[in-house]
């Protein structure tokens, strides 16, 4: 009786070590992530409207575009 509640001991002890430090690795992880990249607004081109990245944009006297050939094309 004696070995079967010292078994049962040992087992509960691996058992509560495992979770604390399951829960500890979990913790660390989530600090451990790396950051979001930030987000950047989509615009669409004047000529052809299709969306692009704020920052990839080509200025133009009208607006944004998406290449200088739309540029170009768009504004006489």
């Amino acid at each position: 009786m004696k070995v079967i509640l010292l078994f049962a001991a040992l087992l509960f002890g691996a058992w509560l070590w495992r979770a604390g430090r399951r829960a500890k690795l979990k913790d660390q992880g989530l600090r451990n992530k790396p950051p979001a990249p930030p987000q950047t607004e989509m615009v669409p081109c004047l000529h052809c409207s299709v969306h692009i990245a704020q920052g990839e944009t080509v200025q133009g006297k009208l607006g944004l575009y998406c290449s200088t050939e739309h540029r170009q094309l768009a504004e006489p």
